[in-house]
This record gives C-alpha cells, structure tokens and sequence, in this order.
C-alpha cells in the first residue's frame, strides 16, 4: 500500500498492491498494519463490509450515517470503474467542499473516508462492483444523504438513473451538520 494524495482534509486514496502474471491478477484490500503505518493517527475498527453492483450511469449517493452511528469507510473498485466523489460535511473552512477521483479495477486503489464526509459515485461501465469496508454498523434510523446535484458537482452525465431514496435527499443548502469539525 501506498498514499497517493489527500484529496480532501483526512481523506485519502491509496494505492493497491497489485500483482499481475499469466495466470490474472491478485490484490491485497486490506492490511490492518499496512494502514497503521500509512496513517499512523487515525483508527480503523472493521465492524461492517457490503457490496454495490452498478449499471452504466447509475449514481448512486451522497451517503453517510449520522451521529453516534458515524463511520470512516474504506472503499474500492472491485470491477469496472467508477467516477468516486466525496463531499465535506464537517463544519468549518472545508465544509461544502468536494472531490472526485476515477476508481477502476484495473488500476487498484482504496479510498480512506473520514467521519462527516459523504460519499457517492457515477459508474462508467455497466459492471462496476465496489466493495465498502465501514468502522460501525449501518443504522438505518441514522441513514442519511445530500442530495447529488446540490453542492455544484458536475457528474458529466445527463439522464443518471438514480434510486428513489437519493432522489428525496436533501440539497445541502437545507443540510444543518451534525459532525464536529
């Protein structure tokens, strides 16, 4: 593993590694050490781990979960590729701020999601799998979202099929954070 920027404060995306032959291809996700060493102050506590499957222009977020069921993420690409976009929701200089970073499975990378940051993605293939490893259990009584066309994202897609749920989110001029900064 290997940190290649900090794309938003606490926010970074690692490289994989990644070993390739004749045979395939075989990728370590998770090293517990590995991000000890990378990330020495911040703490990751493994409770949850789930998968998404994504069609072409699906996009699916801005998800994250409330306090005190708030959680850091660690996700990846596991097929395909997705356009990956992280939106900051802790109060300060940083809130309101956003970034994006293409994940693919040919080119293994793992994102580090801090507390009080939401996160979505666009899927650019019609088989885009991603894999989300979560520091607490979901709570669905503290399930939330931002709406994705409200913080001046330009996802460069014009008809995304998006569920029912993210279409109620709120625009995050509506959003009143409860996240310490």
């Amino acid at each position: 593993m290997q940190i290649m920027s900090e794309i938003l404060p606490g926010a970074w995306l690692i490289k994989l590694n990644h070993f390739q032959d004749a045979r395939g291809a075989f990728v370590k996700t998770f090293s517990r050490s590995a991000l000890n060493e990378l990330l020495p102050e911040q703490t990751f506590d493994f409770r949850e781990e789930f998968y998404s499957f994504s069609k072409r222009n699906v996009i699916r977020g801005m998800h994250f979960q409330l306090p005190p069921h708030d959680h850091t993420k660690l996700v990846y690409c596991a097929a395909g590729a997705v356009l990956d976009v992280l939106l900051d929701l802790r109060p300060g200089v940083g809130y309101g701020h956003h970034a994006s970073v293409r994940l693919e499975a040919d080119a293994p990378q793992l994102l580090w999601i801090p507390k009080g940051v939401a996160h979505g993605f666009l899927s650019l293939t019609d088989d885009s799998l991603m894999v989300y490893k979560t520091s607490t259990e979901h709570a669905p009584s503290h399930d939330a979202g931002v709406s994705h066309d409200s913080f001046g994202f330009d996802w460069g897609v014009a008809d995304p099929v998006l569920s029912v749920r993210d279409l109620t989110h709120p625009k995050l001029a509506d959003f009143n954070s409860p996240f310490s900064p």
